[in-house]
């Protein structure tokens, strides 16, 4: 490695090590998400994890949808915290209903 500074390199120097630099970080975590990748292929939960991530990508999607979506308040929706707390008590009064049955 050298000691160079910025300041002795040239515009077209700089240039290609930003660019192999960001190479190697691409290239670093591509490995680390593969790496973890294949541990999940490898649990017997599998399906349960998928359906997990695909309940949150839903919830997250209506988070988001919700947030753009003019509200009655003109603040283009409900704020990401009220949504939870009323999905929260929907299921608490689902729960209760069930185990009053």
């Amino acid at each position: 490695m050298t000691n160079r500074t910025d300041r002795d390199e040239r515009p077209d120097e700089q240039a290609l090590l930003l660019v192999a630099g960001l190479a190697d970080l691409m290239v670093d975590t591509l490995g680390t998400a593969v790496g973890s990748f294949r541990s999940l292929l490898g649990r017997s939960d599998s399906a349960d994890l998928a359906q997990d991530a695909a309940a949150d990508l839903r919830a997250r999607g209506r988070l988001a949808l919700d947030r753009l979506a003019p509200g009655g308040d003109g603040s283009g929706g409900l704020a990401h915290m009220e949504v939870l707390a009323r999905e929260s008590l929907a299921c608490r009064a689902a729960a209760a209903a069930a185990s009053d049955e």
